[in-house]
């Protein structure tokens, strides 16, 4: 299988925030550029935007995105959205769904293959282990939608390897380089697309000792999770101001 022009869609997790590249738009890769890489490879001929912004909830998604996603006439488009919704203090579920899958089924009609994604199992980090359920429930509605409009779904909660807290961020929130990869390898497989990307190596494991360990939890609160919650309370967006890094079709080497 091959596809001609991928467009990917989404918040964070689809910009590549996680994944720094200083030298790339916004300052990060990501597993989207990874698999655009790869479908260049397989056809010099192929074209990619990434229209996704980190912050950026379902609503906001849907109203800048999808327009502008099936204008520019993708037969490949990826899109990952509602996580941004589900760390708000409240949300309406089916509500949410709803409008994802109105939103879905306007990609799928305009004839593009459409990929979607569950969240991670949020179970191993305390900051966030109290929305379990709550992305479970997410989680089963987007299987649901992705069951009804024939979409490939990466179903990322079921991965095991993200088990594995090297193949996460700083901020515990998103993917690491290796991460990033290892999801690129994910979404090649879902679209049953021949690669060639290989999981990246891992660090050797470590055993921190309780000092260390409190030592990293006070950075991570420092530096994360006080600033990330300071926005939550201001109604602000890490992605205030933040253009989409490849707004138009784009050959990648």
């Amino acid at each position: 299988m091959s596809f001609q022009r991928f467009v990917a869609l989404g918040d964070s997790f689809t910009e590549g925030v996680g994944d720094p590249a200083p030298e790339l738009p916004n300052g990060v890769r990501g597993w989207a550029d990874r698999v655009a890489a790869e479908l260049s490879r397989l056809d010099p001929a192929s074209e990619y935007a990434n229209l996704a912004i980190r912050g950026r909830k379902l609503g906001p998604i849907v109203a800048e995105q999808i327009d502008a996603a099936i204008a520019l006439r993708p037969d490949l488009v990826s899109i990952y959205a509602g996580a941004n919704d589900i760390l708000r203090l409240s949300v309406d579920l089916d509500a949410l769904l709803d409008e994802y899958d109105a939103a879905i089924a306007r990609l799928t009609q305009s004839g593009a293959t459409v990929v979607m994604f569950t969240a991670h199992d949020p179970g191993d980090w305390p900051l966030f282990s109290a929305l379990r359920g709550r992305f479970a429930i997410y989680n089963e509605g987007v299987r649901g939608i992705a069951d009804r409009h024939g979409a490939t779904i990466v179903d990322f909660w079921r991965i095991p390897d993200y088990r594995d807290r090297r193949l996460w961020a700083f901020d515990r929130l998103h993917m690491s380089s290796i991460g990033h990869q290892r999801m690129a390898i994910a979404v090649l497989e879902a679209l049953g697309i021949d690669h060639a990307l290989t999981p990246m190596e891992l660090p050797a494991p470590t055993t921190p000792s309780t000092v260390e360990q409190l030592s990293d939890n006070l950075a991570w609160a420092s530096g994360f999770a006080a600033p990330w919650l300071g926005r939550r309370l201001r109604g602000t967006s890490s992605g205030d101001g933040l253009a989409p890094r490849y707004p138009t079709p784009t050959p990648l080497p």
